[in-house]
């Protein structure tokens, strides 16, 4: 369904699994080992995968907290999009990867749930893009200390309210890594 219908391609949007982001992540190495299989899977069928990486004051850009995980390995093929705000299209170039590549449709995965990965889902949705979240490879860090759900039900939540996201011509959605369909639905 898209709102983007001469964009009929799917991509994976891996955002900021970077080590100052998710070194204390609720399951950050079950996280990280199903985006890995999403990638495996994407690589194999073709499917673009398009790399998020945030900087800001806390995150400087060359320091190791910025660096990806050393579990996730991008391609040189693969498009890096450099990010300040937490919705990966703002002040970014990635409506322009995404364009060029032909994609209305979104499976995202990475870092933090409550905030990252919340705005670029929104952002995706009131933009045209059809959005799925894969349930089980997103991940936050533990922000009870400032009132805060607990990370696993911060996770949860966003799981069960992206399920039931939609708009004219676009929707949302929640799927398990296994789920995962890089075809028109899941």
């Amino acid at each position: 369904m898209t709102t983007l219908p001469e964009r009929p391609n799917t991509a994976l949007l891996v955002i900021d699994v970077q080590n100052g982001v998710v070194a204390g992540s609720h399951n950050r190495d079950g996280v990280i080992a199903n985006i890995n299989t999403l990638l495996g899977r994407a690589r194999a069928e073709g499917v673009p995968v398009v790399w998020v990486q945030h900087s800001d004051e806390s995150l400087p850009q060359g320091s190791d907290a910025w660096q990806y995980v050393p579990e996730l390995v991008r391609e040189d093929t693969e498009p890096l999009v450099h990010k300040r705000y937490g919705d990966s299209f703002e002040d970014t170039e990635l409506e322009t990867v995404l364009a060029e590549r032909g994609v209305g449709r979104l499976i995202v995965t990475g870092a933090q749930t409550d905030a990252c990965i919340r705005s670029t889902l929104h952002g995706a949705l009131v933009r045209g893009y059809d959005t799925t979240l894969v349930g089980d490879a997103h991940t936050t860090e533990d922000l009870t200390a400032y009132g805060a759900p607990p990370p696993e039900q911060v996770v949860a939540h966003t799981n069960l309210y992206w399920g039931f996201q939609k708009a004219p011509g676009r929707q949302g959605g929640t799927v398990e890594t296994a789920e995962v369909s890089f075809g028109s639905t899941d």
